[in-house]
């Protein structure tokens, strides 16, 4: 059963300030997400070193922070790969303010660019799907946080969010591994 996305933010909000790491929670998903999409090799934790250039001045983490963060990445590794678990950013949950969505949305976003510019620095030569999908992200990066709380806007996040996680799929697919064709589909024959 999935951890839900408030309890894996109170856990890792409370790591990291045990750590004296000043990031918040959507900060680094965002950053392990971009690092994933990008191509960091998937093998015995080949993201860590560039995830700790990003988050903590390339220094170890404390163990259980470190548990923590290799237990998110290999729930997001699993989620990306397999449709059925559902990929989604980690954000708050919709009983937070709109704000402090939108705010957190925001920072997710522009730590996802960040760790898939560090791992994937030819970004400008990515399929034009992956060049205009990341350009919409560095907009939404600079969405402003002074939001109504009204159904409008509400929807707005929702759309905002929703296009996010399909900017990160997308990018998965482009710049991942490649994942082996199931046995099944290769041998339909079409007559």
């Amino acid at each position: 059963m999935a951890i839900p996305p408030s309890l894996c933010i109170e856990r890792l909000l409370a790591a990291l300030a045990a750590a004296d790491i000043g990031q918040h929670p959507v900060e680094v998903h965002g950053a392990l997400v971009g690092l994933i999409c990008g191509g960091v090799e998937q093998r015995a934790e080949a993201w860590v070193k560039p995830l700790l250039e990003l988050m903590n001045d390339g220094q170890p983490l404390p163990q259980e922070l470190h548990r923590l963060v290799a237990e998110l990445y290999q729930d997001t590794v699993t989620r990306l790969v397999d449709f059925e678990f559902g990929f989604t950013p980690l954000l708050p949950e919709e009983e937070e303010p709109l704000t402090m969505r939108v705010e957190a949305l925001s920072l997710w976003v522009q730590s996802f660019l960040t760790g898939l510019a560090i791992i994937q620095p030819k970004l400008n030569q990515a399929s034009a799907d992956v060049r205009e999908a990341i350009k919409d992200l560095a907009e939404i990066a600079q969405v402003e946080f002074d939001v109504s709380d009204d159904q409008e806007s509400e929807r707005a996040y929702t759309e905002l969010a929703e296009f996010v996680r399909m900017a990160a799929i997308l990018c998965y697919s482009e710049f991942g591994p490649e994942l082996p064709l199931d046995d099944t589909e290769g041998s339909t024959v079409l007559h």
